[in-house]
């Protein structure tokens, strides 16, 4: 085990856990490795949503729950949009056999702590359970970098729109330059340089040259990389 993990462990020490999951297989393989891990910790189950009910009602003070989205007897996000308004005490980590994009997004929107698909290894869920012990979120590692591959796309999408002018003024605000200069190298005035920053910012969806420079750099960009389609 990570010394740190179990030095978080060891201050958090979860009391009760509830696995809200019908498939015994898949419960009784995580348990089975999760009570080893977590040794004073009383696990709950619960195989449908009037069992979970059940638990959640008798055990409001149990430290994490473990829904599968499809338990039976659930629709949706509705059971974690329920559990989250009746028992928002208790963080929910979703345990999915569904890992696309859209699903994980969904979940974390409607208020979940954490989504680990049941594809994940083991271990990872165990870590999953600590980080999220510990206050913070966990997402799969896929997830995350999608998140950052859709950011940086739509950037480039939008740094796409500007023509090769607005281009390269954006490139010279990068280099630290004021209106006045720019508009001197460029031999144009300097309400030209104005009206194609406003145009800029507009394009690229900030509000001042800070923002359109913090943009950009995600993207490497150099001006001689720009071509106008």
């Amino acid at each position: 085990m990570d010394e740190s993990l179990f030095r978080i462990l060891v201050m958090i020490q979860p009391e009760k856990i509830i696995i809200a999951d019908d498939h015994p297989l898949f419960r009784q393989a995580l348990l089975g490795t999760l009570k080893a891990k977590l040794t004073y910790t009383t696990w709950l189950e619960a195989q449908t949503i009037e069992e979970l009910e059940q638990q959640l009602t008798s055990n409001n003070d149990s430290d994490l729950l473990l829904l599968d989205l499809n338990i039976p007897g659930a629709h949706g996000f509705n059971t974690l949009i329920h559990v989250r308004n009746h028992f928002p005490q208790i963080p929910v980590v979703i345990v999915s056999a569904h890992e696309d994009h859209d699903t994980i997004s969904k979940a974390m929107s409607y208020g979940a702590a954490g989504f680990v698909p049941k594809s994940t290894p083991v271990g990872d869920i165990y870590s999953a359970i600590v980080a999220v012990l510990s206050g913070n979120i966990w997402l799969p590692a896929s997830f995350e970098q999608k998140q950052r591959d859709n950011n940086d796309q739509g950037i480039a999408d939008r740094v796409a729109s500007l023509t090769q002018q607005q281009y390269r003024i954006l490139m010279m605000f990068a280099q630290g330059m004021l209106n006045k200069q720019i508009a001197y190298d460029l031999n144009v005035s300097e309400a030209t340089i104005k009206a194609h920053a406003t145009a800029i910012f507009r394009k690229l969806d900030v509000r001042n040259r800070t923002q359109a420079v913090i943009a950009i750099a995600q993207l490497d960009l150099t001006e001689a990389g720009f071509k106008q389609g």
